[in-house]
């Protein structure tokens, strides 16, 4: 729910909702072939790379670079913090560990990562010791290839 007093700027609030919840599943399509990579055969892993890194610099990356510029404002929607900012700020982090050049043509992405990662909450996440990586690494995944048979 909305705090009080904030109004929409840009639609109507089913407007807003339907604009983050597209923007939403933008980031989880990339997300999820980020996140399937670990998982794929060593024989496909350069092919998948490859595609991530195609699809990053050209669609997903440029498409939300333009929604920020398109109404200059510091967020997605509404320039209000939204569930698709901290989605897209997550999903930036993932393509830059996986390779930090993807990021560089994107100012705007860049902009919108410093401003969400320095919100108090979200900074205090990003310490060193937070829980922000899952535990076990490549060991833990050969455990779970050899359980599930994948």
């Amino acid at each position: 729910m909305p705090e009080a007093g904030w109004r929409p700027s840009g639609g109507s609030w089913l407007q807003l909702e339907r604009r983050i919840d597209m923007y939403t599943e933008g980031v989880a399509d990339l997300g999820e072939m980020i996140m399937l990579l670990p998982l794929c055969p060593p024989d496909q892993k350069n092919t998948k790379l490859t595609l991530i890194q195609e699809r990053a610099t050209n669609r997903y990356l440029p498409a939300f670079e333009n929604v920020l510029k398109s109404h200059r404002q510091d967020y997605l929607v509404g320039n209000k913090l939204s569930k698709a900012d901290i989605h897209l700020v997550e999903l930036l982090y993932y393509v830059e560990e996986l390779d930090p050049s993807l990021l560089a043509n994107f100012p705007l992405l860049k902009g919108l990562k410093t401003r969400v990662s320095n919100l108090p909450a979200v900074k205090k996440f990003l310490q060193p010791g937070s829980q922000r990586k899952l535990p076990g690494g490549e060991k833990s995944l050969e455990r779970a290839r050899k359980i599930f048979k994948f």
